[in-house]
């Protein structure tokens, strides 16, 4: 009884806060006037000409990239100080995987497949955001991408929908924390809504057309989930959706994310994203563009002041004054809910304590080791730290910037170490050499001689390879996903000394490596590692700890067979290598380099066991499958289990496999573990011509260490 009185309580307390919040915004509602209001709809970027003037008249509603306590506050003073009614500044900024301790890029972080590591990088980002007078970050970055020439591809969580869902609600309850008001907490904005990372050609800014079949069940749900998960903010995207632009988008921006998913927050554009409508050909001037925006749902417009021109409209009644009113009071309702009438301000102390903590580095650390994907290991590793010569090759492993990767918000080269240095640190006895061999994108091979002289010396050779930051992120799409530079022959250079080489990949992206797969016996793939990243590397390579990344993307053999992805739709001619006539390059092997959902291990597992709690089920009903994993090796190490379903006969073909669940687990030396996932509805349906749907028939699941392979199992949905 005491617990249910108790949530009563609650919800009655929530209620009243609810209706209170309502009646203040309709009270500041009715004494603003044309041009307030709009004020609250336009976001300002700091250093902007008009911003000064704007700030005097209590004309602007949020203004970005601005940080630090001491300028945020000082921004809000003069906003206070100009506005008629007070009303407070929302301070934003871009903390996308960090804010000055940086963690791994949100596609490393997707390797973990652990949701509660991504809600541990957005909790410790938003500390650091908010004590830096930051109240609202542009994360996460919710967009599914299957083309990796996308550079933008390195922010998100890679190509499944699932996977995508569950990292997007992750990031949403990292940041936003128990309540909005609370001082470590910052507001989220799930974007860029929509299907933005179905670029075609994986061209940033270009066109995405689809079924809406496709929309939905692989470029909506993780903005579903975002939504479902309270996210306060949602961005439009820059590209057109089916010919509309989603930044006018009315079916995206209200027909289904305010009717259909009940959303209650608000939208803003992305940067001058209203104005471009113009270039998208469906307004003439930015005042239309304006319109048109508002109209379709964007409540917010970012940087290009467009906003400021819809007063003429509702004056000349080609826009409603109601329309506007709608989108102040969403602006407002999230103003309130940070908290930021009663405390506008930050406290300018509370940085000190916080920002690059101990706690944090440690955070960042841990997050980074689990990150690590090990593609393919011919007892090179673990290296050893007590003997023998490691020599470190190329130009990445001296380099504290490209670690940090894009998108680093406040995170600083001197604050990060690079990875040359930490080897060194935790080398005990053993002896480690450098040589930079190439840079990045060098053209020349200069340096080859003396890196190869240095390379035959030693007992190892670590080869410190791939993309610069600046390779990967927004208007990075690269049409060739090869090692870039002279960075290739350098490889095969040092793979001809006959030594043991490890590859060592930092990029955003999946790169092809298709040479080293065959001729190189070690390869891991660390993404952009963060501020602790190298020293998450030191430990996995000197085997201090053990590698359980997976892929979260698929790497292909050659550029030319992106996109690809797991999740394919099955073919008339499946792929046959002995039939000329189906499915397949004729000028490549059949299948990915590397499956989404592979990485190994120092330690081995072994599935076995895999049984259904029932032979059959209905749609409104539960299964469970169940299934052994064994730890066979001699050393400790996380695995992370995956599950796959098939719609073996459909009215609609569904494709080969869709991932439906996955656990990380630990498993000491020997031990074994009973891993359970239970099977819903949710898992089974597909939208068909009426919505989401559920039809009877055979399903087929798979469960293992990746999309490749596992033990299989099949069920009745009757």
């Amino acid at each position: 009884m005491k617990r249910t009185a108790s949530a009563i309580a609650l919800v009655l307390l929530a209620t009243v806060a609810h209706a209170q919040a309502g009646d203040r915004v309709e009270e500041l509602l009715s004494a603003m006037t044309l041009e307030e209001k709009l004020g609250q709809l336009t976001q300002y970027v700091g250093g902007q000409p008009e911003l000064d003037a704007a700030l005097k008249k209590g004309l602007v509603g949020s203004i970005l990239n601005l940080g630090g306590a001491a300028s945020t506050n000082e921004m809000q003073r003069q906003a206070l100080a100009g506005s008629r009614l007070k009303i407070p500044l929302l301070v934003a900024n871009d903390v996308i995987h960090g804010y000055r301790t940086i963690f791994p890029i949100p596609l490393a972080i997707a390797a973990t497949f652990d949701p509660a590591l991504a809600e541990l990088a957005a909790r410790t980002a938003a500390r650091e955001a908010r004590a830096s007078g930051i109240h609202w970050t542009f994360a996460p970055m919710v967009d599914i991408a299957r083309d990796p020439r996308w550079g933008r591809i390195a922010e998100g969580a890679g190509e499944d929908p699932f996977l995508g869902a569950a990292m997007a609600a992750a990031y949403v309850r990292g940041f936003q924390g128990r309540k909005l008001s609370d001082p470590d907490a910052v507001m989220a904005c799930a974007k860029h809504f929509a299907a933005y990372g179905a670029a075609e050609g994986g061209r940033d800014y270009s066109a995405a057309d689809m079924s809406e079949r496709v929309l939905r069940e692989v470029y909506l749900p993780p903005f579903r989930a975002a939504v479902q998960a309270n996210v306060a903010t949602l961005m439009s995207a820059f590209n057109t959706v089916n010919g509309v632009p989603a930044t006018a988008n009315r079916y995206l921006l209200d027909d289904v994310l305010r009717k259909e998913w009940k959303f209650r927050g608000f939208v803003v554009s992305d940067y001058a994203a209203v104005a471009e409508l113009v270039n998208h050909r469906i307004a003439a001037t930015p005042h239309e563009a304006a319109i048109a925006a508002l109209t379709a749902g964007v409540d917010m417009d970012m940087q290009d002041l467009s906003y400021g021109t819809l007063a003429e409209a509702v004056k000349k009644g080609t826009l409603q004054e109601s329309a506007v009113d709608t989108a102040v009071r969403r602006v407002l309702r999230a103003k309130i809910d940070a908290g930021l009438f009663e405390n506008p301000f930050t406290d300018e102390t509370r940085a000190a304590s916080v920002i690059l903590s101990r706690e944090h580095r440690e955070a960042a650390r841990r997050v980074a080791q689990r990150s690590f994907v090990l593609l393919k290991n011919e007892n090179v590793l673990p290296l050893k730290k007590n003997e023998g010569t490691i020599a470190v090759i190329g130009s990445l492993a001296e380099s504290k910037e490209d670690i940090l990767g894009p998108w680093s918000s406040e995170g600083k080269a001197e604050e990060a170490t690079p990875i040359l240095d930490a080897l060194r640190a935790a080398a005990k006895g053993a002896k480690i050499v450098y040589a930079r061999g190439t840079g990045i994108a060098d053209a020349k091979e200069d340096e080859f001689a003396a890196a190869v002289a240095l390379a035959k010396d030693a007992d190892v050779i670590l080869a410190v390879l791939g993309e610069s930051r600046e390779m990967s992120g927004e208007a990075a799409s690269r049409s060739s996903l090869e090692l870039p530079g002279r960075q290739q022959q350098l490889l095969e250079a040092l793979v001809a000394t006959g030594k043991p080489v490890a590859l060592l990949l930092l990029s955003g992206r999946p790169l092809t490596i298709a040479w080293a797969a065959e001729h190189v016996p070690a390869i891991v793939q660390a993404w952009f590692p963060g501020t602790e990243g190298a020293h998450a590397l030191a430990d996995v390579l000197f085997g201090d700890a053990n590698f359980s990344g997976k892929l979260p993307v698929t790497i292909p053999r050659t550029t030319g067979q992106v996109p690809i992805y797991h999740a394919e739709l099955p073919s008339g001619r499946p792929a046959n290598v002995e039939n000329r006539w189906t499915n397949k390059y004729a000028d490549l092997p059949l299948g990915p380099l590397y499956a989404f959902g592979h990485g190994l291990s120092y330690t081995k597992f072994e599935y076995s066991g895999l049984k259904l709690s029932a032979p059959a089920m209905t749609a409104a009903g539960t299964l469970t499958a169940s299934v052994s994993v064994r730890n066979t090796g001699a050393r400790a190490g996380e695995e992370i289990v995956q599950l796959y379903m098939s719609d073996l006969v459909a009215s609609v073909s569904r494709p080969v496999r869709e991932l439906k669940g996955f656990h990380r687990i630990a498993l000491a030396a020997g031990e074994t573990k009973r891993v359970d996932f239970p099977i819903t509805r949710e898992q089974l349906e597909f939208w068909g011509e009426q919505g989401w749907v559920v039809e009877p028939g055979t399903f087929r699941v798979r469960v293992g260490p990746s999309s490749a392979s596992g033990l299989e199992v099949t069920f009745e949905v009757r």
